[in-house]
């Protein structure tokens, strides 16, 4: 039997750098930056706050640009999207989750993730969302009706609802203690292996570390290492 194929690269950057002017100021966010990202993996940024983290992943989604270099989608360069094309991206290929929920309190958790769907191509019912984030129970409640842990799920299930080819998270456990944080990774983790969709997290949390495929350690707005983990740990055995 041959070998299976290679997991095709979803993102590559090279030499990308990132400088914010702040009056006379100066501030390098990314210094060089080479990585890839592989189809289907789940992926953990870590590093310090200020380390360059959330930088690269605005960079990656399309957010924002480098100063320097190049970001590659798919063999693409992101620096040759028009605006059209660039909106369509972040629309229709990038779920995004971050650190706060922004849920519209006005809407249940049902129809938040419905907001998202109406404008997607292919997208997922939301109720089915919502189930693969164990919330299928709660489908008619309001944000206010949700603990902490429950609304990042269903900012998670808006995220994928619309079928994106990656998901990229910014610190989603980082307002959460370690209980519901363990469940939002968990509902990450089923993400992954379910829908199979590359999934970037960007954590200062050296624990989570542990449930990725591979570990990129960013410090200073440099890649320290590149990490693959032999074993894997489930989302639900970590302790912090």
């Amino acid at each position: 039997m041959s070998d299976s194929p290679a997991p095709s690269i979803v993102f590559e950057t090279r030499g990308v750098t990132k400088v914010y002017h702040m009056g006379e100021v100066s501030v390098h966010a990314l210094r060089g930056v080479d990585i890839q990202l592989l189809e289907g993996e789940l992926i953990v940024l870590l590093g310090r706050s200020g380390s360059g983290k959330s930088t690269l992943l605005n960079i990656l989604g399309g957010l924002d640009v480098p100063t320097d270099g190049e970001v590659f989608y798919r063999d693409r360069a992101m620096s040759r999207f028009s605006e059209a094309e660039l909106t369509r991206y972040r629309r229709n290929h990038v779920g995004f989750v971050f650190q706060f929920y922004n849920l519209i309190p006005s809407l249940t958790a049902r129809e938040n993730v419905a907001l998202v769907t109406e404008i997607a191509p292919n997208p997922m019912n939301p109720a089915d969302a919502l189930e693969l984030v164990g919330l299928g129970g709660r489908l008619d409640h309001f944000p206010s009706q949700l603990s902490g842990g429950e609304q990042q799920r269903v900012a998670i299930a808006r995220a994928i609802a619309k079928r994106p080819d990656v998901l990229l998270c910014d610190e989603p456990t980082g307002a959460l203690d370690l209980n519901t944080g363990a469940r939002v990774l968990e509902a990450l983790e089923s993400v992954n292996r379910e829908l199979g969709t590359t999934t970037a997290v960007i954590t200062h949390n050296a624990v989570i570390a542990d449930m990725a495929h591979r570990v990129i350690r960013v410090s200073d707005g440099q890649i320290e290492s590149v990490e693959t983990n032999t074993t894997r740990r489930s989302a639900s055995d970590l302790i912090w």
